[in-house]
């Protein structure tokens, strides 16, 4: 077939100005230059499907046409979207998708809905085969809506809106006062919903970071044997009680800033796709600087998503743990902590790629469990000298298990008993000398040589995938 791109459009469009809308268009900014392929022809489908490299990188890639009824899907231009899902899935390649779109075709009735369920299949069919990204870059409604909803990235540039019901029929039904921005933007998406992972300034940068996603799930590389060491020692407070962000050490355990997903949404923990030594890793990691670093209902799902991603292409996981536990509260318990923290502890007990836990500072309760413990299967864990693993801090847990001896003793004397009574406890139940000698540590490690640790297990460990989709949990 004929190789096109946004250059090839403007000259066929002679001196007229080219509509930023034309699915080609917008296509030639995601894809090398040179590289488009179409896969489906030319029509009033509304949809064109290509064959195309992201920085040499072999993908298939598909787009609504607003410029037809605003990209409406019907029957023709659903059957090319599940066209283009069989040749990536064929081709195991991943497949990204560009979508402006006002949902289903009214005038076709119930064919439009098959075809839009078949599109649906589709995407389900190939969860966790290929990787699926989609671009959101103007509203999309209904059908259209839980299209990119099914995939495993949503970036939404700053024009995009994603609902299932518009402005217009929420006030009608519920009279509720919105408007599309409101309803369906950047904010409430990427700070209440967590339906979108990125979200951009414009359609450029939109484009730029599904490239780069793109490339860290389509070519993941292999370990170099030597890393850049950073000393990571200087990063963490002094006083260990005092809360720090995560942000700066995910950044230097990386080689170069990689994409953070969901940097909004549930940020007490840090979730981000980048290279270590050259090779992609998922690198998870509690962030002190929100609610303590406790995980909470919705911070363990949004890390059991990006565990069973992460595990269904092959990425290795490295886990960076500051846990104090999980956050308590009737409003935790309610909002369903229990079984969503549970997502969690499956998500890491059933995968299959090399993960690595880094213990940083401290890991008590249920909650070192769910961060990649020894017992859910962790291929390895390293911790920083001082770390404390306990069921609780000491001074809480003596608090409990000494209260009658405690509170016998002379007020002015408690303190230093107290202080006595929780050294005791840590060497006996916590502490990182008890956590060496039941072998769920294997390794103390200097801060200083942390990415090199860590990338000798990931050149060592042996590749894995897991046997599994990536249902949005």
């Amino acid at each position: 077939m004929t190789v096109l791109d946004s250059r090839t459009v403007a000259d066929a469009a002679g001196a007229a100005a080219v509509d930023h809308r034309d699915p080609l268009v917008r296509l030639g900014h995601l894809l090398d230059e040179g590289s488009i392929r179409p896969i489906t022809p030319e029509d009033k489908s509304g949809v064109r499907a290509v064959a195309g490299r992201v920085e040499g990188v072999p993908v298939v890639a598909f787009c609504s046409d607003a410029r037809v009824q605003g990209g409406a899907m019907g029957a023709e231009g659903c059957e090319h979207i599940v066209h283009a899902y069989d040749v990536a899935v064929r081709e195991r390649v991943p497949i990204i998708g560009l979508w402006h779109s006002g949902g289903a075709r009214l005038a076709e009735g119930a064919e439009s809905l098959h075809a839009v369920g078949r599109v649906f299949a589709a995407m389900t069919k190939a969860s966790g085969v290929v990787p699926q990204i989609s671009v959101v870059v103007g509203p999309v409604a209904g059908g259209g809506a839980y299209g990119p909803a099914l995939t495993d990235i949503v970036i939404l540039a700053d024009n995009g809106r994603i609902f299932v019901t518009g402005p217009d029929v929420v006030r009608s039904v519920t009279g509720e006062e919105t408007d599309m921005a409101s309803l369906g933007g950047p904010e409430p998406h990427s700070k209440r919903s967590g339906v979108v992972h990125v979200v951009t300034k414009d359609e450029p940068e939109a484009m730029l970071r599904a490239r780069q996603l793109a490339c860290l799930l389509g070519h993941q590389g292999r370990v170099r044997g030597d890393v850049d060491e950073v000393d990571f020692g200087t990063l963490l407070p002094d006083n260990p009680r005092r809360a720090y962000d995560v942000h700066p050490l995910v950044k230097g355990l990386l080689d170069e800033p990689g994409v953070e997903l969901h940097p909004k949404w549930a940020p007490n923990i840090v979730t981000t796709l980048g290279r270590l030594g050259g090779r992609t890793v998922g690198v998870i990691a509690n962030n002190p600087m929100r609610l303590g670093g406790c995980l909470d209902s919705t911070s363990a799902e949004k890390a059991a998503r990006f565990v069973r991603m992460c595990d269904a292409f092959g990425v290795p996981l490295v886990v960076l743990v500051d846990v104090p536990g999980y956050l308590p509260g009737v409003g935790q318990e309610h909002d369903g902590i229990v079984r969503r923290g549970a997502k969690l502890l499956h998500a890491f007990a059933e995968a299959s790629v090399p993960r690595i836990t880094l213990i940083t500072r401290k890991a008590y309760g249920g909650a070192y469990i769910a961060m990649n413990s020894r017992s859910l299967g962790a291929t390895r864990v390293f911790a920083w000298p001082g770390i404390q693993v306990a069921v609780m801090g000491a001074v809480a847990a003596v608090r409990i298990l000494k209260r009658r001896e405690l509170a016998a003793a002379p007020e002015e004397e408690r303190s230093a008993l107290e202080a006595r009574l929780a050294e005791e406890h840590e060497k006996t139940a916590g502490g990182l000398q008890r956590a060496l000698d039941l072998g769920v540590i294997d390794e103390v490690i200097e801060p200083a040589k942390t990415r090199g640790a860590i990338a000798r297990v990931l050149s060592q460990a042996t590749p894995a995938r897991g046997a599994h989709g990536n249902i949005p949990l």
